[in-house]
């Protein structure tokens, strides 16, 4: 064989290694309650879970978050796509409150927790008033 068959295939190869290195790290868009399920079972890996803001009269509920007392905590009730109601923990720093009660969709990154929260290390929110067309 060529020097140069070689080389290809040890680029191939590394190509092939780092596509499944990837694909294994890759989380899963998930409910609440395959999340439980998935903990449950023993799996760690981080997972993502889409949902919305409780809301009573259009007035986002149930956000617990006071930065006089400890800035990196926030909690708030979240509902997903099959109607489960769960309390949601992050203890990183919050996103803007302001834009984060404005949001049309929040996804939050984590793991289902010991007492029924779900544990998110990232909060990721979609914002309506960014998808508006804006007159000129």
């Amino acid at each position: 064989m060529k020097k140069l068959h070689i080389f290809f295939l040890a680029i191939i190869a590394i190509g092939i290694g780092l596509i499944v290195s990837t694909a294994g790290n890759a989380s899963q868009y998930v409910t609440f309650s395959k999340a439980e399920a998935l903990a449950a079972d023993g799996d760690n890996a981080k997972i993502h879970v889409i949902g919305e803001l409780t809301k009573e009269g259009g007035v986002v509920t149930g956000i617990e978050y006071n930065p006089a007392k400890d800035p990196n905590f926030l909690a708030f009730m979240l509902e997903d796509e099959d109607k489960i109601v769960r309390r949601v923990v992050c203890y990183n720093p919050p996103p803007s409150m302001r834009d984060f009660e404005k949001s049309e969709k929040v996804v939050v990154i984590g793991r289902a927790g010991d007492k029924g929260d779900f544990v998110a290390s990232e909060i990721l929110m979609k914002c309506p008033s960014k998808y508006e067309e804006k007159q000129l």
